[in-house]
């Protein structure tokens, strides 16, 4: 294993564990922790975006250009996968299983739309 994918693998791994707990900690109200948990994912995210940072410096990759297909893609992946997950909840959490299905397979089809977006059609 290279030691950029190794230190991508743990700094990924630390950024997700702090958003997921952060994620958990604000939205379930038993635990009565909703700003620490908006602390913690915002941690989360930052040492998530460190991640990448420093992950493409040490594979030698340029830094991201913000162009207009880079933004679409980022606006269309996180659409599609609200719309997953907004599907996922109406059908098991909120027993609403027909719209739910609809709006997951919506969700499915904006994420499946990346494919040819970022890699083209030859």
């Amino acid at each position: 294993m290279k030691k950029s994918s190794f230190v991508a693998m743990i700094l990924g791994t630390i950024g997700m564990v702090f958003f997921a707990l952060g994620m958990c900690m604000a939205l379930i109200p038993e635990w009565g922790m909703f700003r620490q948990g908006i602390v913690a994912g915002a941690v989360g995210l930052v040492v998530l975006l460190i991640t990448l940072i420093v992950w493409r410096k040490m594979e030698g990759k340029a830094p991201i250009k913000l162009t207009g297909k880079t933004v679409g893609t980022v606006i269309l992946s996180i659409f599609g996968a609200l719309l997953l997950g907004i599907g996922m909840c109406l059908s098991m959490v909120f027993g609403k299983m027909v719209l739910g299905i609809v709006i997951g397979l919506v969700g499915i089809i904006a994420l499946l739309m990346l494919i040819p977006l970022v890699k083209g059609l030859k």
